[in-house]
């Protein structure tokens, strides 16, 4: 999916990682198009002076921050930073285009094209309709990892510690990665809505075998899939055995792998195997678009169930700190009630410091458990307000 650079930080983003890109970059522009949101880009550098006019917002990024001071063999009148945010590049031309209220809301997107992250900007009339854009656009982030990624989130409230430096506030949803939440070791497991090939065809034939015969079945079954929109491939490479094949595949990651031999030939059918399970089965020639399109669903679903039982597995409920060490070390998803007191988490930070990184408050769930009148702080002691999930940071 990705090949290393000789600077580090830098990738080579290679075609697999850029369809998983793309399909996701598709889904999120037509949901903000029927929003109102206008796409711009804006330049990769800012200057210094411009930088330093949001010192506190640009301090969580400081350490981060590269600097370019020369062009050629010169040095630059002016150091230039590759921006580390879009704060303080777009916001200045904000106020250049919003003159008066009839201008708002002001909305706009970018794709950035250096680090691949999107980043939306808007400016509104009223913290209220400010609220509701960021709960919409938090549920599209939910959707894109739930049924595009197949990953289970968590939508919640950052802490005044963890929010974005220069936030009011910060909402996120709280995920795991796709590579390391469905991937086994036999390599990549890739959800259908995102992978490259969905399915892929491979020839089968043996020695008395009609070759030509099986490759022409096999082409066919890939136009007959691409016709109805289903993303299939076949691997024509007679260098390699099947097994070879099979495995190379399933190493990528596709979520749905079909043989053709001569059996199947006679008997008007293909053979699937599901890269998810590794179960078989036989499909009818006859239906094959409709079984197809079946198992691929029944496929996505059953990885976010399988993610979200993992998950939900790993989550650990505690009301006291001995109760929250023993699952910190356990290296669990830690739900704790908490008095939301910034110091507080502070002294938890320091008195779980090890080699292994100290434990931070992940997000404080929109959807609460029930907090019984008395309960204590985890931490403190004190009257809890909320439940938090916690964790630690490696």
């Amino acid at each position: 999916m990705i090949e290393y650079y000789d600077i580090s930080g830098c990738y080579i983003i290679r075609d697999w990682a850029m369809m998983i890109w793309d399909i996701m970059k598709e889904f999120f522009e037509k949901e903000i198009g029927e929003m109102g949101v206008d796409k711009c880009m804006f330049p990769l550098f800012v200057s210094k002076s411009v930088l330093n006019k949001e010192k506190n917002h640009i301090a969580g990024f400081e350490p981060e921050v590269a600097w370019v001071t020369k062009a050629g063999k010169s040095d630059l009148e002016v150091e230039i930073a590759i921006r580390p945010t879009s704060e303080t590049v777009i916001y200045p031309y904000f106020s250049k285009w919003i003159r008066n209220r009839h201008d708002l809301p002001k909305k706009v997107n970018q794709w950035s094209r250096e680090f691949y992250w999107q980043e939306g900007h808007t400016a509104f009339a009223t913290k209220e309709e400010a609220d509701v854009e960021v709960s919409e656009i938090l549920e599209m982030y939910r959707r894109i990892y739930e049924e595009f990624l197949a990953v289970p989130v968590i939508k919640g409230k950052k802490s005044e510690l963890e929010k974005f430096a220069g936030a009011l506030y910060t909402r996120s949803v709280e995920i795991g990665v796709m590579v390391m939440v469905h991937g086994d070791e036999k390599g990549l497991v890739l959800p259908p809505k995102v992978a490259k090939w969905q399915v892929i065809v491979i020839p089968v034939p043996y020695r008395d075998a009609n070759t030509q015969e099986i490759f022409y079945a096999c082409a066919a079954t890939v136009k007959t899939l691409r016709k109805a929109g289903i993303r299939a491939e076949v691997d024509k490479r007679d260098h390699y055995t099947p097994g070879w094949k099979y495995s190379y595949w399933e190493m990528k990651g596709v979520p749905l792998r079909i043989e053709i031999g001569p059996k199947d030939l006679v008997n008007n059918q293909v053979r699937a195997v599901r890269r998810d399970n590794g179960v078989k089965m036989d499909l009818s020639g006859v239906s094959l678009v409709e079984q197809v399109k079946e198992l691929l669903g029944k496929i996505q679903e059953s990885l976010f169930d399988s993610a979200k039982q993992r998950r939900d597995a790993c989550i650990q409920i505690v009301t006291t700190w001995d109760e929250f060490a023993e699952a910190l070390g356990q290296k669990k998803l830690i739900l704790a009630p908490w008095c939301d007191e910034e110091e507080v988490e502070k002294d938890v930070k320091e008195r779980t410091k090890g080699d292994t990184g100290a434990a931070k408050t992940l997000c404080t769930p929109f959807d609460q458990p029930e907090l019984p009148e008395g309960t204590k702080c985890f931490a403190s002691g004190k009257p809890a307000k909320k439940w938090t999930y916690w964790g630690r940071s490696y």
